[in-house]
C-alpha cells in the first residue's frame, strides 16, 4: 500500500529499529480472490534495456560464427595489468579503479563495556556469554565472520534480538563507526584483455586449436567525466582467437560475420595510430561501419597480441582479439544520441509517456460488483443510446427483476418539459491525443483527433451508467430503497471525477509536466431512479 515517505523519514530517524519493524504494515495481504495463482493474470509483457537486448543479439552472433563463451574474472591484480601492458602499464592503471576495504578492527571488551550492555539489555552477561561475544568479534577481526553475519552471530551468542543488537553495536563499540578504506592492489577491469591473458594461460594446452572464445562483460574506466559518448561504467564484446596462424585476415573476417548479422553490408578497415604495445606493429585495427542515417561510424577494434605480453603467460601460439563498444552498437541500433540516456533512461531520458501508454491509465472508477448489477449497467447503457434524443417528459424502463434478494425496477428518466433524455454531452468519448486527454464526441470536427489518437472506448454514458448501477446496489444493500426511491443523476461535467473516470496520478503529473490538457467536460443530464417492486 502507499504510504509517506517523509512520515517513515522522520520515524526512521527518531528509532530506526522501530521504523524498521513497522515497515510490515505497508504489505498488505491480496483479497482471497485475488491470491496466487490469479495474480499472475495481472502481468504484463516486459520490455528489455537496449543495451542487453543488444548484449543477447552479440551472444548469439558469436555463437553463431562458433565461438564459445566464458566468463573473464572482473577483478585484476595491478601486477597483471604491468605484466600484460608493460611500459604501458602506467598509463593503464591511471585509468583502473583500485579496490579498497574496511579493515578489521581489534575490538576489544572492558568492563566499562560490559556494564554499558548490561544497562541498555537491563540483564547481567554471564562470563560465558561475554566470552561467546569475544570470541565472536576476533572471529570477525579474523574474517571467519563476515560483517552481514557479525549481528546475527552477536545476537545468537547473547540471547538477545538483533534489533537491539545494532544499537548496542553503534552505541557501545565506536569503532566499527570510524573505519576508513584501506586500498589494495587489486584494481577493477579497464580492458577485456586483462581477462584474455589470464584465461589463456590456463586454456591453451587444455584445449585443441584453434581455440575460439568470447565474452560479453563489463568494463571500469576511471573517466575524469561522463558525457554523450562515454561512460565509466561500460560493456564490450571481446573474442579470441588463438591458433597456430593467426592473421589480420582473421580479425576481418570475424568483424565482417559479427557485423553483418546486425544489418551492416559497408565495412572498412584502417590502421589504428594508437599502437598499444600489448599488440604485434601494424595489426591493431579500426572497424567502420555505414550506417545510412549518421554515415561511417567505429565500431570495433583488432589486433594480434604481441609475443612479448604472451610471453609473460607461457602462451606459445599468436592469438587475435576483437572488442566492440556494446553501447556503441546498441545507440546506432536504437537511434541514441546520447549513451547516457541510452543506458540510464531513469536518471537522463526525458519522460516520455505514448498515447497509448496513457489511454491504458484511464478507467472507469467505480463499477458494479453483481451479475445483475452488470445487466442494470448494459440496459442503462442500451436505454439511452436508443432513447437519449427522447423529448422529455419521458421515462423509461431500464431493468425489473432481482437485485440482492430485493426485487426492483431501474428507470431512465426526465421529468423536465421541453428537453430530452439525455445532454448532449452523453455519448462524449475519452481519447488522448498528442499527450492530452479529451472527452469529445464522434463527429467531423474531431474526426482528426480520433484517427491520429488514442480513442479509450470509454464514453460519458459507459462511465456513468457504471456508477448508477454500483451505487444502486450500494443503496439495496443498505436497505435505503425501502421506503425511498434511489436516483442517481448527472448534469454538468467538469472534471473525470464528476463522469465517475479515473486517471492515473502518474499520466495527471506527466499531462501536468508537459503543460498538456485534461479537457473532459460537457451537459451529460442523465437521472437514473430505482424503486422497489411492492
Amino acid at each position: 500500500m502507499k504510504f509517506d515517505p517523509k512520515q517513515v523519514r522522520e520515524e526512521t530517524s527518531k528509532d530506526f529499529e522501530a521504523a524498521w519493524m513497522a515497515g510490515t504494515r505497508y504489505a498488505t495481504e491480496r483479497r482471497l480472490n485475488e491470491k496466487y495463482p490469479r495474480s499472475l493474470l495481472r502481468l504484463r509483457c516486459g520490455k528489455p534495456h537496449p543495451v542487453f537486448e543488444t548484449i543477447q543479439k552479440l551472444r548469439d552472433a558469436y555463437l553463431r560464427l562458433g565461438f564459445e563463451e566464458v566468463m573473464k574474472p572482473a577483478i585484476i591484480e595491478e601486477a597483471e595489468v604491468k605484466r600484460q601492458f608493460g611500459k604501458e602499464a602506467l598509463a593503464v592503471l591511471d585509468r583502473c579503479y583500485y579496490l579498497a576495504g574496511l579493515p578489521r578492527p581489534d575490538i576489544g571488551i572492558s568492563e566499562a563495556r560490559v556494564k554499558q550492555m548490561n544497562e541498555h539489555f537491563n540483564k547481567q552477561f554471564s562470563e560465558e556469554e561475554i566470552e561467546a561475544l569475544r570470541n565472536t568479534l576476533h572471529r570477525y577481526k579474523k574474517g571467519e565472520i563476515g560483517g552481514d553475519d557479525l549481528v546475527y552471530e552477536v545476537a545468537n551468542n547473547m540471547d538477545v534480538e538483533d534489533t537491539e543488537v545494532t544499537k548496542v553495536l553503534d552505541a557501545v563499540f565506536p569503532e566499527l563507526k570510524k573505519l576508513s578504506p584501506v586500498p589494495s592492489s587489486a584494481t577493477l577491469r579497464s580492458h577485456m584483455t586483462s581477462g584474455w591473458f589470464l584465461t589463456l594461460a590456463e586454456m591453451w594446452n587444455k584445449k585443441p586449436l584453434p581455440i575460439n572464445l568470447f565474452s560479453v562483460d563489463r568494463c571500469f574506466r576511471r573517466e575524469q567525466r561522463e558525457d554523450e559518448i562515454r561512460l565509466r561504467n561500460y560493456h564490450s564484446a571481446s573474442c579470441v582467437l588463438c591458433n597456430e596462424d593467426v592473421s589480420l585476415d582473421d580479425g576481418k573476417d570475424i568483424a565482417t560475420g559479427l557485423l553483418s548479422q546486425f544489418g551492416f553490408q559497408k565495412i572498412r578497415f584502417r590502421k589504428d595510430e594508437k599502437r598499444s604495445k600489448y599488440y604485434m606493429p601494424e595489426t591493431q585495427t579500426e572497424v567502420f561501419c555505414y550506417h545510412p542515417r549518421i554515415g561511417w561510424v567505429e565500431l570495433a577494434t583488432f589486433g594480434v597480441y604481441s609475443p612479448t605480453a604472451l610471453a609473460q603467460y607461457d602462451i606459445p601460439y599468436p592469438v587475435m582479439n576483437l572488442g566492440l563498444g556494446v553501447e556503441r552498437l546498441a545507440m546506432i541500433l536504437h537511434d541514441a544520441k546520447d549513451v547516457r540516456a541510452l543506458a540510464f533512461p531513469q536518471f537522463y531520458a526525458p519522460w516520455v509517456l505514448s498515447d497509448p501508454e496513457i489511454a491504458g491509465m484511464i478507467s472507469i472508477e467505480g463499477t458494479p460488483g453483481t451479475a445483475e448489477g452488470d445487466e442494470i449497467m448494459e440496459n442503462i447503457v442500451q436505454v439511452c443510446e436508443e432513447n437519449g434524443s427522447a423529448k422529455s417528459p419521458c421515462d423509461f424502463l431500464a431493468y425489473r427483476g432481482s437485485l440482492l434478494r430485493e426485487d426492483v425496477e431501474i428507470w431512465v428518466v426526465e421529468p423536465e418539459e421541453n428537453t430530452l433524455l439525455c445532454g448532449p454531452a452523453y455519448l462524449n468519448e475519452i481519447v488522448v491525443h498528442g499527450g492530452s486527454i479529451f472527452g469529445i464526441p464522434r463527429n467531423k470536427k474531431w474526426e482528426t483527433v480520433f484517427k491520429e489518437g488514442v480513442p479509450t472506448g470509454i464514453r460519458f454514458l459507459d462511465a456513468f451508467a457504471a456508477f448508477a448501477s454500483h451505487k444502486i446496489e450500494e443503496e439495496v444493500e443498505k436497505g435505503a430503497i425501502d421506503n425511498n426511491d434511489c436516483e442517481v443523476k448527472e448534469k454538468i461535467v467538469r472534471s473525470g471525477a464528476d463522469i465517475n473516470i479515473k486517471i492515473d496520478e502518474m499520466a495527471v503529473r506527466y499531462i501536468t509536466s508537459k503543460k498538456k490538457k485534461i479537457d473532459i467536460k460537457g451537459p451529460v443530464f442523465i437521472t437514473v431512479v430505482a424503486k422497489k417492486v411492492l
